[in-house]
């Protein structure tokens, strides 16, 4: 476990932002003083949070991820396959902080009548699906060229259905749905099922899984449109 090097990567994405800031503080914005205090505090948490969290991931997630991509890849049974696919994209996906943000704002924007735990279960139980439907490219050597211009085919043809507000908030779905939490398990599944069949196709399979797993909670929510229209 490399913490000088975790701590590194993490400077390296936060100091520069906190420069910029810092730089339109003393030139143009001036916030007021107990503002800009609380603007340092959030960087120097946000700066732990982060270093905490990769750290974790390299030593849980990841390693969790490759397993049961490997274990899935063994086995026959496309029902296990399909299930624990669901299953594992619900339960990382609901878990998301971002996931959890544009929930609440969705739900205040529409005055409560679009619960946020109604969102939050559609949008992972979305990307659910499609990690089933990627664990499945892999096994049968469906090309993802088909998949993902297939699924977001059937995105703008659903727009057209769907609620107008519903299609900005898709898109949204789909990229908080594919966060810090998600992606380093979906791609560290790849690289499991990958390592198992040893080819060099295997090894471009275990790419693309996020891509198309960023189609599932667009197309879940715009489904959604369609019954609040």
């Amino acid at each position: 476990m490399n913490i000088k090097g975790t701590i590194k990567e993490v400077m390296q994405a936060i100091i520069p932002l906190a420069m910029v800031i810092i730089l339109f503080q003393f030139t143009t914005i001036r916030l007021p003083i107990k503002d800009f205090l609380y603007f340092l505090l959030g960087v120097l948490l946000a700066f732990v949070g982060f270093v905490l969290f990769l750290i974790g991931a390299r030593v849980s997630v990841l390693p969790m991820g490759e397993t049961f991509g490997a274990s899935l890849a063994q086995d026959e049974k496309l029902w296990l396959l399909i299930g624990l696919g669901i299953s594992l994209g619900f339960a990382v996906t609901i878990s998301e902080p971002g996931l959890k943000v544009l929930a609440n704002q969705v739900s205040d924007v529409s005055n409560g009548e679009i619960p946020k735990n109604l969102l939050m279960i559609t949008v992972s139980l979305g990307l659910g699906i499609f990690l089933a439907l990627s664990l499945l490219r892999v096994i049968f050597k469906i090309p993802l060229q088909i998949m993902i211009l297939g699924s977001y085919i059937a995105a703008f043809l659903l727009a057209m259905f769907s609620s107008p507000e519903f299609f900005a908030v898709s898109f949204d779905a789909g990229g908080v749905a594919t966060g810090p939490m998600t992606v380093p398990f979906i791609i560290a599944l790849g690289v499991g099922m990958s390592s198992v069949r040893g080819t060099r196709s295997a090894s471009a399979d275990s790419f693309g899984f996020v891509g198309l797993a960023y189609a599932g909670p667009i197309l879940a929510v715009l489904l959604l449109g369609m019954i609040y229209r």
